[in-house]
């Protein structure tokens, strides 16, 4: 995934939806896509070190910020599209991303990994979540759930609850950021002991 182009920006600050959703799904469809500009911005340039660096205020890494995005809406998937709990029933397919969903409370945090890794898994969870909405209609959107404990939310509620997660990540790892680069503005102003 690449850096998120002028035209790109420009596109995203109008919410136009495009002919492959119905017009409810496409609205939402944009406001998805225009999140995820924010959150590829926030994360541009960063180095393996910076995206695994934690602070006692910030106990998650960006790169775990990433990859929890990648598990939430993976688990979304399962609910919204298939009528499936991925954390109450055994979903084998779901496993590898429970590290990351519960930061390492129900599984293994991942290895040190690359932004691009981390991009490339995010991109990927996304083009299947774009291909099931566009299998649906806007009556699909307004159903709700009758998977057990979630009853009370329709898809609509869902969609836009990823959204708003993602953004609520997104203002942490922008807090995150500014902490590794002010720890780093300070590493670069202490006199060099070898110059003493």
């Amino acid at each position: 995934m690449t850096t998120p182009t002028p035209e790109a920006w420009a596109r995203a600050l109008r919410i136009d939806p495009q002919p492959a959703y119905s017009p409810h799904i496409g609205v939402l469809v944009e406001m998805l896509t225009y999140a995820r500009l924010t959150t590829l911005q926030a994360v541009e340039g960063m180095d393996r070190a910076e995206l695994n660096t934690t602070y006692p205020d910030f106990p998650h890494s960006v790169a775990l910020q990433l990859a929890h995005r990648t598990a939430a809406e993976r688990a979304y998937q399962y609910i919204s599209f298939q009528g499936t709990d991925p954390f109450a029933e055994d979903v084998p397919d779901y496993a590898p991303y429970l590290g990351a969903m519960t930061y390492g409370e129900h599984g293994p945090v991942l290895p040190r990994q690359s932004l691009e890794k981390l991009l490339r898994e995010l991109e990927e969870v996304r083009r299947g979540t774009l291909a099931e909405l566009a299998r649906r209609d806007d009556a699909w959107l307004a159903e709700r759930l009758t998977l057990p404990g979630f009853t009370d939310m329709n898809h609509h509620w869902i969609w836009f609850h990823v959204m708003e997660e993602e953004l609520s990540d997104r203002g942490q790892i922008r807090l995150l950021r500014q902490a590794v680069l002010r720890a780093q503005a300070r590493e670069e102003a202490q006199p060099d002991s070898a110059d003493e």
